[in-house]
């Protein structure tokens, strides 16, 4: 049982890490540092890197360790639940997330040193700037939204792209339980999901954002659009979680059909 319960933890660390990424941009767009801030989210990123190295080996050892594996679809509707949750948290976290993040380029450009800047968020200014730092979303922030300049089609996309994601990560192992005698190909078969939502983002979504992320520099488009389109990703990303719901099925039973061509 303990397995299962890390793999919740583990999930949720790994989501809110994915939703906070969206406000990376933004931080880089008000700072002007957008290099440095990528470089260092992508320390941040490390610990869901390595959140993610355990949770599907935990995930896949608590399944074999199952007495019954005829009702296990109740436990991964709960993990799809886990990652719902997790992306609304991070999304009830952008603003605080933003302030502190801001602060911590600012400070990292100047020492030029993760290991500096994380001693210093454990210093006495550094957890009172934290705890100065924290913010609840207001209906303003949502209000102030332009639906307008919202890109349609590249939000579908993100939805589309999160949903794969996710049930790539679950699907797999619960297609190996259908088919026990092709479970290792099951298994192996994890790029059919996950490969499909990483094209999806490579070729739509990160260089859309990209470009738009220029733009806002070149003074091309709105800080406030251009926030109003970061809004909008993150909401894509809970209703990409939540249609996970509606394709893990599915998904399991196409990654089964492939195994047994293959």
């Amino acid at each position: 049982m303990y397995r299962l319960v890390l793999v919740f933890i583990l999930n949720f660390l790994i989501t809110i890490i994915g939703t906070l990424a969206y406000s990376v941009r933004i931080v880089g767009v008000r700072t002007g540092k957008i290099a440095v801030s990528s470089a260092l989210f992508n320390a941040i990123a490390l610990f869901s890197r390595a959140a993610g190295v355990f949770q599907s080996p935990l995930l896949t050892k608590y399944i074999a360790k199952s007495g019954d594996q005829t009702n296990l679809v109740p436990v991964f509707y709960i993990l799809i639940l886990d990652v719902v949750i997790a992306s609304i948290a991070g999304a009830a976290l952008l603003p605080t997330f933003q302030r502190i993040f801001t602060r911590g380029v600012e400070a990292f450009s100047v020492n030029k040193s993760v290991f500096k800047l994380m001693l210093h968020s454990f210093s006495k200014s550094g957890v009172a700037y934290i705890k100065n730092s924290v913010a609840i979303p207001t209906r303003t922030n949502i209000q102030g939204v332009n639906l307008k300049k919202l890109p349609v089609n590249i939000l579908v996309m993100n939805v589309l792209t999160v949903a794969l994601l996710t049930a790539g990560i679950f699907s797999p192992i619960y297609a190996s339980t259908l088919e026990p005698e092709l479970s290792t190909t099951c298994m192996t078969l994890v790029s059919v999901l996950t490969g499909l939502g990483t094209i999806l983002s490579a070729l739509f979504i990160d260089p859309y954002l990209s470009v738009l992320t220029d733009e806002v520099i070149e003074g091309k488009y709105s800080v406030a659009d251009y926030r109003s389109c970061v809004i909008g990703m993150v909401g894509s990303k809970i209703l990409g979680s939540a249609l996970t719901f509606l394709i893990f099925i599915p998904a399991s039973y196409l990654i089964v059909f492939i195994a047994r061509i293959l």
